[in-house]
């Protein structure tokens, strides 16, 4: 943590290079990581040919390294003024919801930028981010940490009563579903045309919390810059069948990760868990 605290502090320009050259040492020293994002792309990206199947993954692995250091910036270095290279589009969305009082659920998505732009993010807005606590907890305090500088609070996944209590309040909340957390409270619904294990809790918190679901993406653009676009509120949402709900989480995150698929966490097992009978895609053979 102290060295983590140390590298933080190193000008964002050098820690992004340092980051770049962590993702390429990675690609060749991390071998499970690559498989599993070589794996993603392969299925995720049928159209693209093996190469450039291969030359995304490669630069997702990168893209990652730099997240890395750019966390530790994030979360250590508050003298950085990061918003002076930082773009917004859609805020049009957000004002009209709390213009009339109402809740806000953020559509979050795992974009190698995650902590970077919920830093400028909550600059701009009063955000509570809803996390998944780490299985270790050194880096678990180190991220909730982290993320106290700027969000007004953190929530457990799990602790659904408070993200209601949020959004009835008005408040807005970040939540992410883009993640594989099992099966249990899951369907199997496409997420790139392959089926994915997605929670269904979604369209459950916006009815119950009487929010509109806006999402949240975020990017990083050449020349050290930055970009939020928030999505106008989804329409007609919930509609009732759960299903067909979760069905269009999926295809809304799909949308905004074909914009600069590079940068999506293309390291995680997105399709750890499949339907009975199916073998998993991340077995070598």
């Amino acid at each position: 943590m102290g060295l983590f605290w140390l590298i933080g502090q190193l000008p964002w320009r050098l820690l992004q290079a340092i980051g770049r050259g962590l993702g390429r040492l990675a690609w060749y020293l991390a071998k499970k990581r690559r498989h599993i994002a070589q794996t993603n792309i392969r299925l995720c990206f049928p159209e693209l040919t093996p190469e450039e199947q291969d030359e995304l993954a490669h630069r997702s692995v990168i893209s990652t390294g730099e997240a890395i250091l750019e966390m530790a910036g994030s979360y250590n270095n508050h003298r950085i003024d990061l918003n002076k290279n930082l773009t917004v589009t859609g805020m049009e969305h957000i004002e009209a919801c709390q213009a009339r009082g109402e809740g806000v659920l953020l559509l979050g998505m795992h974009f190698n930028t995650l902590d970077t732009c919920s830093r400028m993010l909550a600059t701009l807005v009063d955000i509570h981010a809803v996390y998944r606590p780490n299985d270790n907890p050194v880096i678990d305090r180190l991220i909730d940490r982290g993320r106290r500088h700027y969000v007004r609070s953190t929530v457990d996944r799990t602790d659904i009563r408070q993200m209601l209590r949020l959004l009835r309040s008005g408040e807005i909340v970040w939540y992410a579903p883009d993640q594989d957390y099992g099966t249990a409270h899951a369907l199997f619904v496409p997420f790139f045309g392959i089926p994915a294990a997605t929670i269904t809790a979604t369209s459950r918190i916006a009815k119950m919390g009487k929010a509109a679901v806006i999402p949240c993406a975020h990017y990083r653009l050449p020349g050290g810059r930055y970009e939020i676009e928030f999505g106008p509120a989804l329409e007609h949402f919930p509609g009732g069948d759960e299903a067909a709900d979760t069905a269009r989480i999926n295809q809304t995150i799909e949308h905004y990760v074909r914009k600069h698929p590079e940068q999506y966490l293309w390291v995680h097992k997105r399709f750890k868990h499949q339907p009975e009978g199916r073998p998993s895609p991340y077995k070598k053979l």
